[in-house]
């Protein structure tokens, strides 16, 4: 005899949804933060983003590791600036703006950073 087994709902920790939604989780809605989040309702999110998730990802507070992708620098080059909370597109924006003397230096090295990744994926 074969039974049928009742497929499961896979889901996650509202961390690892905001992780994977590039959001900053204490800013996401309470019942966001309080619940679980299903693999449907994440790709669901993905694909049509209400009006809270757009909003934080088009204004923020940004979670670290979109910061440094924002500014072209890595998360480690974050850390050397002292920046280590959150920040707005706007603050972001003037950061490049100003273009202060450790952004220009973290930029540079993640360039070659890049450049030599690149350099042994194609050896």
């Amino acid at each position: 005899m074969t039974s049928a087994k009742q497929k499961s709902t896979q889901t996650m920790k509202p961390a690892t949804a905001a992780k994977k939604l590039g959001v900053l989780l204490s800013a996401t809605p309470a019942e966001f933060q309080e619940g679980v989040v299903s693999r449907e309702e994440l790709n669901s999110l993905q694909a049509q983003p209400p009006a809270w998730l757009a909003d934080l990802r088009r204004n923020g507070p940004h979670p670290k590791q979109v910061v440094a992708a924002k500014l072209g620098v890595s998360i480690s080059g974050l850390a050397r600036a002292g920046i280590d909370g959150p920040l707005t597109t706007e603050e972001i924006d003037e950061l490049k703006d100003e273009n202060p003397a450790w952004l220009e230096h973290e930029r540079s090295i993640q360039a070659e950073v890049r450049k030599e990744a690149r350099r042994l994926k194609d050896q």
